[in-house]
């Protein structure tokens, strides 16, 4: 079976979608490819995004972690792509599968904000990883 390649698409590429990619490399390692983008991206990844993500252990900075603008070929190359908070400024391919995650959206939140999102978001992408049969590789 070919490696699972997903794309996780938020507004600004600076909270949700950086956190769920992070998770996804992080648990998923070379078993899955792993994409983020936003439709209008912020400068820089949300601080206090940075910071939760730390404190699991997952360093945003050290993993190249940028905002991106979404770009159909990304969207092309996915076999999943999950929107967080998107609608409908996310482009739609047909035979592309879509899953739109409701979530919180961290800008402009404190890292006590975020810190629900950011579990939530491991959970979904652990059961992704599962649906996906994409293998564990870490804690």
């Amino acid at each position: 079976m070919a490696t699972p390649e997903v794309l996780f698409v938020c507004i600004h590429n600076a909270g949700r979608s950086q956190m769920a990619a992070g998770f996804l490399h992080h648990h998923g390692g070379d078993g899955v490819v792993v994409r983020s983008a936003g439709t209008r991206p912020a400068d820089d990844v949300n601080p206090a995004v940075v910071e939760a993500m730390a404190e699991v252990g997952i360093d945003l900075p050290a993993m190249q972690a940028t905002p991106k603008g979404l770009e159909d070929a990304a969207v092309e190359a996915s076999d999943v792509v999950i929107t967080m908070g998107c609608g409908d400024e996310c482009p739609f391919y047909p035979g592309t599968r879509y899953l739109d995650w409701p979530l919180a959206d961290p800008a402009g939140q404190g890292v006590e904000f975020v810190r629900p999102i950011r579990d939530e978001i491991e959970q979904k992408v652990l059961d992704l990883m599962a649906e996906l049969a994409v293998e564990r590789v870490s804690g």
